[in-house]
């Protein structure tokens, strides 16, 4: 195995130089690859689009919230805290999804597990529609917390093994998208039924959010199994045949098989040595290590910056800067919704084309700028129509740079930089942490505003995206057109590389370094 996946890594070095020969002596069977093209871009477009509908669960659900409180409050006649629990207890119960999800999607594999992360938010959506009290609501918000957390966490995992090196960024930002749609759908609904009696718009607003389990469940009729998941599981052929419909050539098919074969084959000797997954995780080797701090460090600066306390407390942010009335203040959220769309589509088109890092770093230094203006408007403008517009446009620019750099690149880091032994349960791992930093900015929010003003909160929230700056420059690699094998070997010192790969694998990084 070693000498044939050296052989065609020779050969796809040599083809680089000698496209001319190449062009000549292609087989028909390559030619037919290469004819193809246009259907396979349609086909892993395709997988990608149904992998990420539970995004959109999500997204809703983050959305609608922001307005359903307004009413739940009202009709349930809940307190402060318990707002603050329900917001937030979404996103601290969707870890044990995400632990949950790494082992489950090795076990299931990863197409089912998509399903079942679909089937068990949608029976807690149904029980918070019908919930008669606060008890009930929240059994129903714990349940939808377990199906995000499986969302989160296999969505992006599932796309970056599927997708070819050159589209993953591109592809593995699905999920991301498709969250924003969702909260920017969540916005609407809230600004559309508001005029409901107070007892039945929140229920509506929630219940709308069953109706994606019709495309999921459509969507396991065209999507298949992760061929790096079949590898583990031993099923080369039905691999390749998966392979055969993600790549534009035979030649291709085959050297993306041997790859992952190599990496299986790794992952087999280590099992054979009875190193267990989480063990490895708990005790890293340096290069592991560096990749958990890569990983779980930037998933949560994606959430410890405020970007869910933006969202789900638009209206009390609004609110603050002095709008009046809840059409007003939903009518300035869809606004915030239609932003974050817009952008998380411009990122999408950029990131494989500029990189990871340089949208990292416009995301960073603008999110910045822009909480720093929050502050400022919200702490010195008082309720005027100057402090109003500067609001508006500092959430709106706030949620802008997010989605065009952190948002999206967040998720394709966390799925692209483990190797495929640890992909699973480390990516869970990271998604755990953006679910419980997401949950206590959610359920702290109205407390901490309230201690030291929301102008003042948004202060701390510049301070902590100011240091993610930082982290970007010292900790995030560039990943841009590198297959995930090869991403692995970016974290490792010499003296760590494997001999072979060193010399054949990493062979055009080693020139350009010299």
């Amino acid at each position: 195995m070693g000498v044939q996946e050296n052989g065609n890594k020779y050969r796809r070095m040599d083809a680089a130089g000698n496209e001319e020969d190449n062009s000549l002596t292609q087989s028909p069977e390559q030619e037919e690859g290469f004819d193809k093209s246009g259907s396979t871009r349609k086909y892993v477009l395709a997988c990608a689009f149904f992998a990420s509908l539970n995004s959109v669960l999500l997204g809703y659900d983050v959305g609608v919230m922001s307005g359903a409180i307004i009413f739940i409050k009202e009709d349930l006649k809940i307190t402060e805290v318990q707002q603050e629990v329900l917001v937030g207890i979404l996103s601290i119960i969707s870890l044990f999804g995400s632990l949950a999800g790494g082992k489950t999607s090795d076990v299931l594999g990863r197409k089912w597990t998509i399903a079942l992360a679909a089937i068990v938010f949608q029976a807690g959506a149904a029980i918070m529609t019908l919930a008669p009290s606060f008890a009930v609501l929240i059994i129903g918000r714990l349940l939808a917390g377990v199906g995000i957390g499986f969302g989160v966490m296999i969505a992006p995992l599932y796309i970056a093994e599927i997708s070819p090196s050159i589209a993953r960024g591109s592809l593995t930002s699905f999920p991301e998208i498709f969250i924003n749609l969702g909260i920017l759908l969540g916005y609407i609904s809230n600004y559309a039924f508001s005029r409901l009696p107070a007892h039945i718009n929140w229920r509506v607003m929630l219940g709308v959010g069953i109706l994606p389990s019709v495309f999921i469940a459509l969507a396991l009729f065209v999507i298949p199994e992760s061929p790096r998941w079949l590898v583990m599981q031993g099923r080369i052929d039905e691999a390749r045949l998966v392979l055969s419909k993600t790549n534009e050539s035979v030649k291709e098919v085959e050297e993306r098989l041997a790859e992952i074969q190599v990496a299986a084959g790794s992952d087999n000797a280590e099992k054979n040595e009875e190193k267990a997954v989480w063990r490895e995780i708990i005790n890293p080797s340096p290069a592991v290590r560096r990749m958990l701090i890569t990983g779980c460090g930037i998933q949560c600066f994606q959430q410890i910056t405020g970007i869910d306390a933006t969202v789900y407390y638009s209206p009390t942010i609004f609110k603050g800067a002095g709008i009046k009335g809840n059409n007003e203040l939903l009518a300035a959220t869809v606004a915030v919704g239609f932003t974050k769309t817009i952008f998380i589509l411009i990122a999408i088109i950029l990131i494989d084309k500029v990189g990871r890092k340089p949208l990292l770093y416009v995301s960073t230094i603008g999110m910045t700028i822009c909480l720093l203006s929050l502050s400022l408007s919200l702490t010195f403008l008082g309720n005027g129509q100057l402090g109003i517009a500067l609001a508006i446009l500092s959430v709106c620019g706030n949620v802008a740079f997010f989605s065009v750099g952190i948002g999206p690149v967040c998720w394709v880091l966390s799925s692209e930089i483990f190797p495929l032994r640890l992909r699973a349960q480390a990516s869970a791992l990271g998604a755990v942490g953006s679910r419980v930093s997401s949950g206590a900015i959610a359920m702290s929010f109205l407390s901490v505003s309230h201690a030291i003003t929301v102008g003042g909160t948004f202060f701390v929230f510049s301070l902590i995206s100011a240091l993610s700056v930082a982290f970007v420059y010292k900790c995030v690699p560039e990943t841009k057109g590198k297959s995930l094998e090869q991403i692995e070997m970016l974290f490792q010192d010499e003296r760590e590389r494997p001999v072979g790969e060193v010399e054949l694998g990493d062979t055009e990084r080693l020139v350009e370094n010299r």
